[in-house]
């Protein structure tokens, strides 16, 4: 078994709770051998696994250890410096959830910061956090579109805006736009589509199937429930565009998210793919997500 990395090697490494980091003025030189000496034998409080030494203009972030978690104080026995000035930054915005990884990253991205730096944020309620090495775990999001943004995309940076059991995440959107499908049938009298939620309408007749119009002699632009449903309604099939995008994607090694109207109630997994019912709600995309990130979850 290859030994575990120190905390300083971790990437994308973000302390959960967050009182677990304690923030303190520190006076003296920002150096490892400066900390550890500082922090070594001084009283910790038992929940304190992080110190953020902080001065006017810079900072450096230390773990600490004791030999007992037992009493509410006990003395620091070890010290690992994870971050000194030249790489770690402190900065306030209180619009950030610093319970939040993503959020955090987020941060650390529109900073200009890359996976060598330390980003520490005085956030939302005055709390403080720290993402250390910010390297986002990438998730592709396949989806039809319009209506744009699509709702999965929407409902998977919705979870991401509260779920603290998942790391840092960076969204991919690969959009499959109805517009390109139909220019697959160009010669197409009419188009039918599955509801007017996309909002589209086309230079020819657009037909919506939610609505059940009377039968004419249209493309669908169309996924296989699609195509079952029409069967059911008009007793027969029609010329049609694929657009699910279980079937216009691919698993190319790349963690995946993406839909399917053949699901109604349960995910799937495919290789790096997992599969959401067309009608997913929170809780399953949320579940997809920590299927896809496996070890990399807090």
């Amino acid at each position: 078994m290859a030994p575990s990395k120190k905390l300083s090697e971790r990437r994308n490494f973000v302390p959960l709770p967050y009182r677990q980091v304690s923030v303190q003025p520190y006076p003296g030189l920002l150096t490892a051998e400066a900390i550890e000496a500082h922090l070594l034998g001084k009283d910790s409080y038992r929940r304190t696994r992080f110190v953020v030494l902080e001065q006017p203009g810079a900072c450096a972030i230390a773990a600490v250890s004791r030999d007992s978690e037992t009493p509410l104080f006990s003395p620091i026995t070890a010290v690992e410096v994870l971050a000194l000035p030249d790489t770690c930054r402190l900065v306030e915005d209180d619009s950030v959830d610093t319970g939040n990884p993503t959020a955090l990253a987020d941060k650390a991205r529109a900073l200009g910061l890359d996976d060598t730096a330390t980003l520490v944020v005085r956030g939302l309620y005055g709390h403080v956090n720290f993402i250390h090495r910010p390297h986002p775990f990438k998730i592709r999001v396949v989806e039809v579109t319009p209506p744009d943004p699509p709702k999965l995309l929407g409902l998977a940076r919705q979870v991401l805006s509260y779920a603290e059991s998942l790391p840092a995440i960076t969204l991919e959107p690969d959009f499959i736009d109805l517009r390109d499908l139909a220019a697959q049938a160009p010669a197409a009298e009419a188009y039918l589509i599955p509801c007017r939620a996309s909002g589209l309408e086309f230079d020819v007749p657009t037909y919506f199937l939610d609505e059940r119009p009377a039968r004419c002699n249209w493309t669908m632009l169309a996924c296989e429930r699609s195509r079952q449903i029409h069967r059911h309604m008009y007793g027969d099939d029609a010329p049609r565009v694929e657009m699910c995008p279980r079937h216009l994607s691919s698993d190319d090694g790349q963690p995946t998210l993406l839909k399917c109207c053949l699901l109604e109630d349960h995910l799937e997994v495919e290789g790096n793919r997992v599969i959401v019912p067309w009608g997913a709600n929170l809780a399953q995309v949320e579940q997809a997500l920590q299927i896809l990130v496996g070890d990399e979850a807090i």
